[in-house]
């Protein structure tokens, strides 16, 4: 599903990637840790296509990302990759269902369809009581799960995650670690998630370590 080799990045002066090669298999969870620093999260972001490697190779469901002018690399995002982030990153100003509706909507799809499929995934999810909801009305671990809704609602090869679960208590940070294992399990949903949280990490279908900028 994923296939990095080689991949390369500077911020100025500074060598944050150093020539990283990454595979991971379509239906995998995967942990990326390491030490503040490591270049986890510039991995992710290169992974995810937010940002461009300086040099080396990166394709996701066989498709060459790097290769992408910057309107066709927006195009793939939003079709093909989910992001969770650590604070979930919803628009304060609608509701639930709006959020997960956004990206299918900027994918093209009919109003009617981007609900229908919203609210297949919300109910999944166990939030039908909360469709209306804007996120100053749902606790962290609901927004994190309307987050999740999103990442998902366009059928992505790929939902990347960084320290999904880092503002949760124990709680619910247990939840959401369950359903990305639930939605791997049903769905064959790939995953990689950057994370300092080792209990998350020991669950996990494999665990890749990053320190100086390189997979040890």
């Amino acid at each position: 599903m994923i296939q990095g080799e080689n991949i390369q990045k500077h911020f100025r002066e500074l060598h944050v990637l150093k020539g990283v090669d990454i595979h991971v298999n379509a239906g995998e969870v995967v942990a990326v840790v390491g030490p503040s620093g490591a270049g986890k999260t510039t991995l992710l972001q290169l992974l995810g296509t937010l940002d461009r490697a300086d040099s080396g190779l990166i394709r996701i469901g066989g498709v060459d990302v790097s290769q992408l002018k910057d309107k066709e690399q927006a195009d793939f995002r939003n079709k093909h990759i989910g992001f969770v982030f650590q604070f979930h990153q919803l628009l304060p100003e609608f509701t639930a269902l709006e959020n997960v509706m956004i990206p299918a909507l900027i994918a093209g799809k009919s109003k009617k369809a981007a609900r229908e499929r919203a609210l297949e995934i919300l109910e999944y999810m166990k939030l039908t009581d909360r469709l209306l909801h804007k996120p100053a009305q749902l606790s962290g671990g609901e927004n994190q799960r309307v987050a999740v809704a999103r990442a998902l609602v366009n059928h992505p090869k790929v939902v990347l995650a960084d320290e999904p679960s880092g503002s949760l208590d124990s709680k619910n940070k247990d939840e959401l670690h369950q359903l990305f294992f639930d939605l791997r399990d049903q769905f064959q949903q790939t995953f990689v998630i950057v994370t300092h949280d080792t209990q998350l990490a020991k669950l996990t279908d494999r665990v890749i370590e990053m320190r100086d900028g390189l997979i040890l």
